[in-house]
């Protein structure tokens, strides 16, 4: 099947948990400047981003168990 969202999938695929970060950095700067009646939206922007951050966070711990289990020597345990 396709995937849905390939930018996505491709960055999963590559990125690191600093890539991760410096995806949202910008992102959270501008939110953090906004003021007024806007402010109450950006904070749960920015609480939805650091979801967002911490969800792609996991995967991409998870993808690097799985390569790091892929390398090891199979044979009978």
């Amino acid at each position: 099947p396709m995937p849905s969202y390939p930018a996505v999938e491709t960055f999963i695929e590559k990125a690191t948990v600093d890539d991760v970060q410096a995806l949202f950095a910008p992102v959270k700067e501008g939110l953090a400047g906004l003021k007024g009646p806007r402010a109450e939206t950006g904070k749960k922007a920015q609480a939805a981003i650091a979801r967002a951050e911490e969800l792609l966070g996991m995967l991409v711990d998870v993808r690097e168990k799985l390569v790091a289990e892929s390398k090891q020597p199979k044979g009978r345990k």
